[in-house]
């Protein structure tokens, strides 16, 4: 859990730490946003069908949140989207019911932001479902504003974001 890859908030009772995506734990929370994808939309994107080495670095990143005893309980990650014009593209955000409303899913966005910007990365899109009240209450919360749907055929199943990102120094 804790080590390399790990960005540890101190006096945080999640810890959170890069993981590969094929990781048992990253995929058990994967796995866990896609059926309720499955049941709250009817469809979704399959785990199966992300290519892992996308949210590797340099490309991408992804972060599961652990809890003390090591329970895997959030994720978030990012991809590249556009390289020439140094878009990134947040996925795969997801937490676990009984952890929602504890601040995980926006300590998980910080840091992808963070990761994504020290990357190169001068814009971050995201898509979520339409009826995620909670995650787009959040992604506005945190500057991200309305764009069009980038992904075709999802019509109004979803809802697209954006934010731009400022260089740190």
């Amino acid at each position: 859990m804790a080590g390399e890859g790990a960005f540890a908030d101190p006096g945080a009772a999640i810890e959170i730490a890069a993981r590969e995506y094929d990781d048992p734990d990253a995929l058990l929370l994967v796995k866990a946003l896609y059926g309720e994808q499955l049941d709250t939309y009817g469809f979704a994107d399959s785990p199966e069908s992300e290519i892992a080495a996308d949210y590797t670095a340099p490309q991408g990143l992804l972060l599961v949140g652990y809890t003390s005893s090591g329970q895997p309980v959030g994720c978030g990650g990012y991809r590249t989207y556009d390289q020439t014009e140094h878009v990134a593209e947040v996925r795969k955000m997801y937490v676990q019911p009984d952890y929602r409303g504890m601040g995980l899913g926006r300590r998980i966005l910080k840091q992808l932001e963070r990761q994504a910007t020290a990357r190169g990365a001068r814009k971050l899109i995201l898509e979520t479902g339409a009826l995620n009240e909670a995650a787009i209450g959040l992604y506005v919360e945190v500057g991200y504003y309305p764009i069009p749907s980038y992904v075709p055929g999802r019509g109004s199943s979803n809802r697209a974001f954006a934010k731009e990102l400022e260089a740190e120094g």
